[in-house]
């Protein structure tokens, strides 16, 4: 995926710092770092992540942000998304409203898709087999515009 198609055109441009110690954890120029570029760059793997903070963090690694974007995801500051055919995990900082994603089988591209009835679950299965449904997890997959027209 490249880095130009996967920024967003309003990201949220949190007080990162805050969100860190309101969620009990120490607010560290890495992962004020990871948070500003998921914020801008949504779905990123933890790869793209490290090339996206090394020009202003160079002696981070490849283990730190791993442990960050878990530390992050236990947090629910991040999401932790994934999809078929993706190489690895995504993260992306949009949180706890139950939105969805549409995939590019073709090239790998993921866009976020609103919760088709706008609150969670937007879906309700079938059966429940006794759960309470919390919330719903789907991918739409198909073609984007610039694959289809090769």
């Amino acid at each position: 995926m490249q880095l130009a198609e996967s920024i967003v055109a309003h990201p949220r441009n949190a007080d990162w710092a805050a969100e860190l110690r309101a969620a009990g954890l120490r607010a560290t120029s890495q992962r004020v770092a990871v948070l500003t570029y998921l914020d801008h760059n949504p779905h990123s793997d933890a790869e793209t992540i490290l090339r996206g903070v090394l020009e202003t963090l160079p002696t981070v690694s490849i283990q730190a942000v791993h442990g960050i974007v878990n530390d992050l995801t236990a947090a629910q500051i991040v999401r932790r998304v994934d999809l078929a055919d993706s190489h690895s995990a995504q993260y992306e900082t949009r949180t706890k409203d139950n939105h969805h994603h549409v995939q590019c089988i073709e090239c790998g591209r993921v866009e976020d898709v609103d919760c088709a009835v706008g609150h969670a679950p937007c879906l309700t299965p079938s059966d429940t087999h006794g759960m309470r449904i919390i919330e719903t997890d789907l991918t739409f997959r198909g073609l984007c515009t610039s694959c289809e027209r090769k």
